[in-house]
C-alpha cells in the first residue's frame, strides 16, 4: 500500500480561521487559514466515524434504528439521484425521521455527478442549494458536511464546497492508494494535523468482499491522533450491489466496535478536535481524482 504524508489544519468546533493556506484550483485561487492556536483536545484513541452515502432506504429501516440503541453517531449523505425508486431509496420524510433520530444529515449533491471534471464542478453549488431546499422543507437545517460522490473531486469541486460554507468533506481512499470495489485495501486514517477538513480521507469502504478481519484491521488504525472514517453504502444496497454490506456482516462491525469500546461519532463532531501550531499545506487539495470503477 502506497502512502504519503500529507499536511494541513483543521479548527475547532466554530471552525474560524486565521493565518492563510492557500491552493490553486485550475485557473482559480483561493486562501484558507490554518487552525487557530486556541488550545487543543487531545484525540482520543479509539475514535471512529460512521458516513453512509446515497440514500439508500435501509438507511431508515436498518441502520439507524440499531446505531441509536447503540448510542453511535453517524452521518448519513443525502443524494436525490435515485429517489424516485421508492423501493430501494428513502424519500425526504425517511431523511427527517433519521436527523430526528439525532443523527446528523449530509448533503451528496443532486445529480451524484463526477464533479472531478471542472464543467460539472461549476453546477456543484446549485446542486448542493437543491439538497439544502428540500431539506429546508422538512426542517433539517443546512448541512456542515458533504461528501464527493463516486470519491471523484479535483481542486475546482472542493473550491465550490469551501465557497458554499461547507466545513467538512469526506473524499475516498484515493490519491494514496488505488482503489476499486472489490479489493481490501485500506485508506488513512484522518490526522487532524495533517489532513484539510475539506479533503478527508476514509479509511476504509466496506463492501462484499470485506469480512471481520478487514474491518479490524480498518479500526485498528485509530491510534496516535488519528480517527478511522467508515464510507458504508446500502445495509443492504440491493440496486448498487457492489458496495453493499449485509446486515449480518453490519451487526458484527458494530458489536465490534460496541465490545472493544469505541467512541462512535457523526462528521460534525470533527469539530471538537483543534490543531493548533503553524500553517500547514495540504496537497491532496490540488489533487484531481477520478470516478471509482465498480465490480467485486
Amino acid at each position: 500500500m502506497k502512502t504519503t504524508g500529507y499536511e494541513s489544519g483543521i479548527s475547532r468546533r466554530n471552525f474560524l480561521w486565521s493565518g492563510s493556506v492557500g491552493f490553486s484550483a485550475g485557473a482559480h485561487s483561493f486562501s484558507r487559514g490554518a487552525a487557530a492556536a486556541v488550545g487543543s483536545v487531545q484525540v482520543p484513541d479509539k475514535l471512529a466515524v460512521l458516513t453512509f452515502d446515497d440514500a439508500v432506504k435501509s438507511h431508515r429501516v436498518m441502520v439507524a434504528p440499531l446505531l441509536k440503541d447503540l448510542g453511535f453517531g453517524a452521518t448519513f449523505f443525502i443524494t436525490h439521484r435515485w429517489m424516485a425508486d421508492r423501493l430501494n431509496f428513502m424519500n425526504w420524510q425517511d431523511v427527517k425521521e433519521i436527523y430526528e433520530m439525532g443523527f446528523e444529515i449530509g448533503n451528496h449533491s443532486w445529480t451524484h455527478d463526477g464533479f472531478s471534471i471542472p464543467r460539472n464542478a461549476d453546477r456543484l453549488a446549485s446542486e448542493l442549494a437543491l439538497i439544502e431546499f428540500e431539506l429546508k422543507r422538512v426542517g433539517i437545517p443546512k448541512p456542515i458536511s458533504f461528501a464527493y460522490c463516486g470519491n471523484a473531486f479535483g481542486p475546482e469541486a472542493v473550491k465550490m464546497v469551501h465557497e458554499q460554507g461547507y466545513k467538512l468533506a469526506r473524499r475516498g481512499i484515493t490519491p494514496e492508494v488505488e482503489y476499486e470495489y472489490g479489493t481490501d485495501h485500506l485508506g488513512l486514517a484522518f490526522h487532524p494535523g495533517r489532513h484539510h477538513p475539506l479533503v478527508i480521507p476514509s479509511t476504509g469502504i466496506p463492501d462484499p468482499c470485506w469480512t471481520l478481519k478487514h474491518f479490524e484491521h480498518a479500526a485498528a488504525l485509530a491510534t496516535n491522533g488519528r480517527i478511522v472514517i467508515f464510507q458504508f453504502h446500502g445495509v443492504p444496497d440491493l440496486a448498487h450491489p457492489w458496495c453493499h454490506t449485509s446486515p449480518e456482516q453490519f451487526r458484527a462491525y458494530m458489536r465490534f466496535l460496541k465490545e472493544q469500546g469505541f467512541r462512535v461519532i457523526a462528521m460534525r463532531d470533527l469539530g471538537s478536535y483543534v490543531y493548533s501550531g503553524k500553517t500547514l499545506v495540504d496537497t491532496v487539495l490540488n489533487v484531481r481524482t477520478p470516478v471509482l470503477r465498480a465490480g467485486c
